[in-house]
């Protein structure tokens, strides 16, 4: 009996050191302060038939302008490599540069030299991808790149956080290359077997217009709620195309390499990807005071401490949970009306 009661003291606190650290994990990772940068970096492989490379052309741009338009980035934060770059030639000029091994290692390089600590990267590839594990390949201008040698690329940027969105046909193995702690990777594919041109691409980036992935309806897309939103628009475009679904998109954000198919439902992932935003913190605030930054980033720090104590219910004392969860939401109250006494404005439009 003493044997089995060491055990399970043992057990007790295995479990409460795996706990801590995933509490850890959690608070260490997408951090929004005002003197962070989010960079978005989109690599716009060759297309196979003239209709693929118009879609592959048109998503690249609308996300481009998107993500400029409606998310605080610029033609300073955000990279964009098409192809072999022939459409820069064609009014596209926000292009950068070519999708070739040259081109990314260029523009990894020059991101490397410009990002600091804490700053958030976020990388979309569209396109095709081929092969299994390690293998898997996007395809590129030139010979094409593996996830093996496109993860060494990344192992950089040690002091970022990074989002992948593999947008591209048979991505998982690619994708599985890029897992690791604090990553959140996502992959329009569960299989290499799934190889046809994937639909999930057009409804991400449909997710971000608009913001019509805004779930929650605070006014800004985490990267789960644009997950689903295109999880769930393929689901029904297949249904109504009354055809059998050739791709199943999953995401993986403790670097298991495993990836969910529902995260955050009970399922390993989810944390930080619910955690992880599109916008930047100074989207919008032209003209905002000091003060009222500085609030917009409290509200934003208190709604991310919510979703992380909503993840981690299971490991409390219901009454214990219920505690934190109040005085979490009271100190948000506050600092929402904080922040909107400091924005209010008059009847003529002027900010008080």
């Amino acid at each position: 009996m003493p044997s089995t009661n060491k055990l399970i003291m043992f057990l007790a606190t295995l479990c409460t050191a795996i706990s801590a650290s995933a509490q850890d994990l959690a608070a260490d990772y997408f951090l929004d302060r005002p003197d962070s940068t989010k960079y978005a970096v989109i690599m716009i492989g060759p297309a196979v038939g003239e209709t693929n490379e118009e879609r592959f052309r048109q998503w690249g741009l609308s996300l481009h302008d998107i993500l400029a338009r409606d998310y605080g980035y610029s033609s300073d934060t955000i990279t964009l490599l098409y192809n072999d770059g022939e459409a820069a030639f064609n009014g596209a000029e926000r292009i950068d540069g070519v999708t070739d091994r040259e081109g990314i290692e260029q523009a990894l390089t020059a991101l490397h030299d410009r990002v600091d600590t804490g700053d958030q990267i976020t990388i979309y590839l569209i396109g095709h991808g081929s092969g299994a594990e390690q293998e898997a390949k996007f395809n590129i201008v030139g010979p094409d790149i593996t996830g093996i040698e496109f993860a060494d690329m990344l192992d950089r940027f040690d002091r970022q956080d990074i989002v992948i969105v593999n947008t591209t046909s048979a991505s998982y193995g690619f994708s599985a290359s890029l897992s690791s702690e604090g990553r959140v990777v996502i992959s329009s594919t569960r299989s290499p077997s799934e190889r046809y041109d994937p639909v999930f691409s057009g409804y991400f980036i449909e997710a971000l217009d608009g913001r019509n992935g805004d779930r929650d309806k605070n006014n800004r897309v985490s990267i789960l709620e644009a997950f689903e939103y295109a999880k769930a628009n393929v689901e029904q475009w297949y249904s109504e195309q009354g055809r059998l679904a050739s791709e199943h998109a999953g995401l993986d954000d403790n670097g298991d390499s495993m990836f969910s198919l529902n995260p955050g439902m009970n399922e390993a992932d989810g944390l930080l990807a619910e955690i992880a935003y599109i916008d930047t913190l100074v989207d919008d605030t032209a003209g905002l005071s000091a003060e009222a930054l500085a609030s917009k980033a409290r509200m934003q720090e208190l709604e991310r401490s919510v979703f992380i104590l909503r993840g981690r219910k299971a490991e409390y004392l219901e009454a214990d949970y219920w505690r934190e969860m109040e005085a979490l939401l009271v100190e948000l109250a506050r600092a929402t009306a904080r922040f909107n006494a400091q924005t209010a404005t008059t009847a003529d439009g002027v900010t008080q």
